[in-house]
């Protein structure tokens, strides 16, 4: 089993990728395998809606080929879960994770739904205000995807504004700590379950449109 954690940061080392160390290490105390990649410090085009990746179906984003949405793509498909970390920038996530998580969920959705029944989790920091916005934003990308999102012990916050000051706020860290081992025992009772509890049936996609 492997989970994947995305920095969207463009700190490699800061508040957001150290919370997110706290929730892989208890994951990885687990026996699990953890990997922690930065991408907000990364040149990353939003989506511009050609569709292409829906024609070509091959898992991969056509419009913008040469960067680190490609090039991860395969690591989130074969993944069991992934992890999503940002910083609240004007009580939503930050452009270059919006931009990210745009263009490879709708490659995911486009291409058979390759993120179905796999697990996810989302934390976000903050100076002050804004977290439960961003850390919503983040979690939608899991529901519309059949993820199953791993939960804390509260909504998954945590405040320092200058790197390092996460550590302070005691709270913020036994909530990643918490979830980082529920997503940790949802991990294992999958491995469990496999083959002796059958996937659940697709569904048909129906689109409803409101405007006729």
């Amino acid at each position: 089993m492997k989970v994947i954690a995305i920095n969207g940061s463009p700190k490699e080392n800061g508040n957001t990728a150290q919370v997110l160390q706290v929730l892989l290490d208890e994951v990885a105390a687990k026996g699990i395998e953890t990997e922690l990649v930065t991408i907000g410090n990364k040149m990353i085009h939003g989506c511009i809606g050609c569709g292409k990746c829906r024609e070509a179906q091959n898992g991969t984003c056509v419009a913008f080929p040469n960067d680190v949405v490609n090039e991860l793509m395969p690591k989130l498909t074969a993944a069991d879960a992934m992890v999503f970390g940002s910083p609240t920038y004007f009580a939503g996530i930050n452009g270059t994770m919006k931009a990210f998580l745009d263009r490879v969920f709708y490659v995911a959705l486009g291409n058979g739904g390759l993120f179905r029944l796999k697990f996810g989790a989302a934390m976000v920091v903050l100076r002050r205000g804004g977290g439960t916005a961003a850390f919503d934003e983040l979690n939608k990308y899991f529901q519309i995807s059949e993820m199953t999102l791993a939960s804390g012990c509260y909504w998954s916050a945590i405040h320092g504004r200058v790197p390092g000051e996460v550590n302070q706020d005691l709270e913020g860290l036994r909530i990643a700590r918490v979830q980082g081992r529920n997503l940790a025992y949802l991990l294992q009772l999958a491995e469990y379950g496999k083959g002796h509890v059958p996937l659940p049936d697709r569904d048909e996609p129906v689109a409803t449109n409101f405007v006729r």
